[in-house]
């Protein structure tokens, strides 16, 4: 039985994976998401914890993004949930209780079905998102290093359409070979150097980072408890940032992927599609910043009810934002209902000849505050927000009007 988040955001990610369904191949690109409710004192039923003494609720999200320009698509599959409360130890909990208490909670969480895991979410992904897009379409999942799982892997072997692009995050021992898979990739010799811009982080500035790269195909060795699985072959690209600007931590990805990396031209295109992972963190944070996601303060059941109808809004805001930076000469009605264009010219003084999708983001934005004067400064999330409400509620006066009309 779907939950009412899975009901309301449904129809997105069916109409999404309809339009991927036509073209050769799509990126998946995955992360998962932490929402805070710390607040909510009274209706904590629902929600569950988090570190640092949070509480609240997962969302993973599974963003199609177009492999070759990183345009967003849409959301092909999203998951929330919530962590369960630990019970509290009994009182005059000896040292030796507690010891043994602790012991039996992880064996009970070792012998767990990786199926009842929280990391099993990146396998549902791959399963999930195949099942939904057409046959024709070849889907490759971009994970970062949460998504380094042996079950993932091992998974690629039973679907058809589907492939795997991950930043690697154990130094696994290989088959036959005795070494492990870093010093495996740092013995082969530089076969190119590659130029990525790279965004700003919390922890990096923006610049153009030059990397060397090294490839070759390794095979993983497989864990006990998938033995009896096929030989997990994948292909490694290893690249190191040359002289990185001082004070600044150099770039190493270690990327394992499906497909086969026998040119500079294909390493080149992975490395390109790792880039694109970004773009559901930067998701994630249309999502926080601009709906506000984390505001509110109800239920659980009527905040993932909300959570469905914020998280498709974000994505919108999201696929626009990249359309007026990449696309701007567009029409409008790609972004548009001619609703939405009607209001719009109304609202605006001066309105040109062709209407594009430069000027459909420009016109949204200008109802959520932004200046004319101001036009060399990109239009932020919030103010796009803050327009897209707006206009939606001018619609609404614009078909109460002319209903009583």
């Amino acid at each position: 039985m779907k939950t009412s988040f899975a009901k309301i955001i449904s129809p997105h990610c069916s109409m999404t994976a309809c339009s991927v369904s036509s073209q050769e191949m799509t990126l998946s690109v995955g992360d998962t998401t932490f929402l805070d409710y710390e607040g909510i004192k009274q209706k904590r039923q629902g929600y569950g914890p988090q570190g640092r003494g949070g509480n609240g609720l997962l969302l993973h999200s599974a963003l199609a993004v177009d492999p070759e320009q990183g345009q967003p698509l849409g959301l092909l599959w999203q998951k929330v949930w919530n962590r369960q409360h630990r019970p509290k130890p009994p009182k005059n909990e000896t040292s030796r209780q507690k010891k043994k208490r602790q012991t039996k909670a992880r064996k009970t969480a070792r012998e767990r079905l990786f199926e009842e895991k929280e990391s099993y979410r990146w396998v549902e992904a791959l399963h999930a998102v195949e099942k939904a897009v057409g046959p024709s379409t070849r889907i490759i999942h971009v994970f970062d290093r949460e998504g380094d799982i042996a079950e993932v892997f091992e998974r690629l072997n039973t679907l058809d359409n589907t492939g795997l692009v991950v930043r690697a995050s154990h130094n696994r021992c290989l088959e036959h070979d005795p070494n492990r898979l870093w010093e495996k990739l740092e013995a082969q010799s530089v076969q190119f150097e590659y130029e990525i811009d790279l965004p700003k982080t919390k922890g990096r500035s923006a610049r153009t980072a030059k990397l060397a790269v090294r490839c070759c195909l390794v095979e993983l060795q497989r864990p006990a408890r998938l033995a009896a699985s096929q030989p997990l072959q994948v292909y490694a690209v290893y690249a190191t940032e040359v002289a990185p600007p001082e004070g600044e931590e150099p770039v190493s990805w270690m990327l394992l992927t499906s497909e086969v990396v026998t040119t500079v031209e294909m390493a080149q295109t992975i490395l390109r599609w790792y880039t694109y992972r970004w773009r559901v963190e930067e998701y994630h944070k249309v999502l926080k910043s601009g709906t506000q996601v984390e505001r509110y303060r109800l239920a659980s059941e009527g905040m993932k009810t909300l959570l469905g109808f914020l998280c498709v809004t974000a994505v919108e805001l999201l696929r626009v934002t990249y359309l007026e930076r990449t696309q701007p000469q567009l029409p409008a009605q790609d972004v548009l209902t001619p609703l939405q264009i009607k209001v719009l010219i109304a609202k605006t003084p001066k309105v040109p000849k062709t209407l594009t999708v430069a000027w459909a983001v420009q016109a949204v934005a200008r109802l959520g505050g932004y200046l004319e004067h101001r036009r060399n400064t990109p239009i932020g999330i919030q103010v796009l927000w803050k327009g897209w409400a707006k206009l939606n509620d001018l619609i609404e006066g614009w078909l109460l009007a002319t209903q009583e009309t």
